[in-house]
C-alpha cells in the first residue's frame, strides 16, 4: 500500500495547525495541515511495515500513524499535543472522536521539560542570528514567545490551548519587529520566571495516563484485525508480491 493511500484512505484526524490555529494568521501565512492515519493491522503482518509518517500528499501536509502519534503525545511532544488541541478540525471519524476524548490522558508534567527543552533549542537559534547577523528572525522569536505563553498556562491550568486571543497583535508586533530585541528578551525571561512559578502548583498529574491510551490503541488494532477488507487487502498485496509456499 503506497503512503499517500494510508493518508487519503485511512485518515482518523486532520487538523490546520501553524499560524492559522494559534490566531497569528496574516495574508501571506502558509495553511499547514496535519493529520493521524490508521494504518490497517494486517499492514505489521508483513516484513515491511507501513511508515510511521508520511509527509504529503498535499503541500505543507504531514501525517503520523496512530501508534507514532500516541507515543510521542504519551512524552510530551509540543508540537503533537498542541495538534490534538487545534481549533481547526477538518476531518473526524469515530476512531478520531475517540483520540480526541483522550486528549486530558497525554498531558502532565512531562510537559514542562519537553516545551522547555524545545524552547531553549529555539532561543539558542535565535541567539547565534543576533550573534552573526546582529538581528534575530522576528517570525521565529514571535512562536517561540507564543510556546512559553502555552507552555505557562497549561502548566496553571492543566488544560491546552493554542489560540493566543488578546495576544495577537502584541505577538505580531513582535513578528514585524517594531519590539527591540532587548525587549523581547525581557519578555522571554518573565515568561520562564513565570513557567517555573506555575509548575510549583500545576494540577497536571505526574505522568500521562498510559494505561487508558494503550486500551485505546488494542481496541483499535484488534478492530482493524477483524475487518475483511483489511485483511483482504494485505492477502492480495502477497500474492501480487510473490506466490505463498505451502509445507
Amino acid at each position: 500500500m503506497q503512503p499517500e493511500t494510508l493518508v487519503r484512505d485511512h485518515t482518523v484526524y486532520a487538523c490546520v495547525m501553524g499560524s492559522r490555529a494559534f490566531g497569528l494568521a496574516t495574508d501571506t501565512s502558509d495553511t499547514d495541515r496535519r493529520g493521524v492515519f490508521l494504518a490497517p493491522t494486517p499492514l505489521f503482518w508483513r516484513f515491511e511495515k507501513p511508515p510511521t509518517h508520511v509527509e504529503g500528499p498535499g503541500d505543507e501536509q504531514f501525517s503520523w500513524e496512530l501508534e507514532r502519534f500516541c507515543e510521542l503525545a504519551l512524552r510530551g511532544n509540543p508540537n503533537i499535543l498542541e495538534c490534538l488541541h487545534s481549533p481547526l478540525v477538518e476531518h473526524l471519524d469515530d476512531t478520531g472522536r475517540e483520540l480526541l476524548s483522550l486528549r486530558d490522558a497525554f498531558l502532565s508534567r512531562r510537559a514542562h521539560d519537553t516545551f522547555t527543552r524545545y524552547a531553549l533549542g529555539q532561543r539558542r537559534k535565535l541567539d547565534a542570528g543576533v550573534r552573526t547577523t546582529g538581528a534575530p528572525r522576528w517570525k521565529h522569536a514571535m512562536h517561540l514567545l507564543r510556546l512559553l505563553m502555552t507552555a505557562r498556562d497549561l502548566l496553571r491550568t492543566g488544560e491546552l490551548r493554542i489560540d493566543v486571543g488578546d495576544q495577537r497583535e502584541p505577538l505580531l508586533a513582535v513578528k514585524r519587529g517594531e519590539v527591540p530585541w532587548t525587549g523581547v528578551e525581557a519578555w522571554m525571561a518573565r515568561l520562564g520566571a513565570e513557567t517555573e512559578r506555575a509548575l510549583e502548583r500545576t494540577p497536571l498529574p505526574p505522568e500521562p495516563d498510559h494505561a487508558r491510551v494503550a486500551d485505546f490503541l488494542f481496541r483499535v488494532r484488534r478492530d482493524s484485525a477483524l475487518q475483511t477488507d483489511a485483511y483482504d487487502e494485505v492477502v492480495q498485496g502477497v500474492v501480487r508480491g510473490g506466490s505463498v509456499r505451502q509445507g
